[in-house]
């Protein structure tokens, strides 16, 4: 009984855990990602983290490719100050690159729910 217990106070612990460290992200949709794309008066980064031919495939204009396992080492080209729009295939490795820029100081996250295939 004691063990089963601690199990689900660490359960519980870890859930609390990843809440309080997920990333702050504002979740938009392709239309909303259209309107923000159609708002020349603010300034804001462009950020696709698809792999390099992925992005050469289907390029969305005003995305700058920095692929996911490359953005730790190339954080120098995203302006912290500026809000961040995150885009990948499905929604998941966006995700993934908001956790890391949050990590590292950026706090205005948008992430594009399903990517760019929906």
């Amino acid at each position: 009984m004691e063990t089963l217990l601690i199990l689900v106070a660490v359960v519980v612990a870890f859930t609390i855990y990843k809440k309080l460290t997920a990333p702050k992200v504002t979740m938009i949709t392709k239309n909303q990602l259209n309107d923000l794309m159609l708002d020349k008066k603010s300034k804001r980064s462009y950020i696709d983290v698809r792999t390099a031919d992925e992005f050469n495939q289907k390029k969305i204009k005003g995305f700058k490719n920095i692929p996911l396992q490359s953005l730790s080492k190339r954080t120098n080209e995203i302006d912290k100050t500026l809000p961040v729009v995150l885009l990948c295939a499905s929604g998941s490795r966006s995700i993934q690159a908001a956790r890391i820029l949050s990590k590292l100081g950026y706090s205005d996250l948008i992430n594009v729910r399903g990517g760019i295939g929906h």
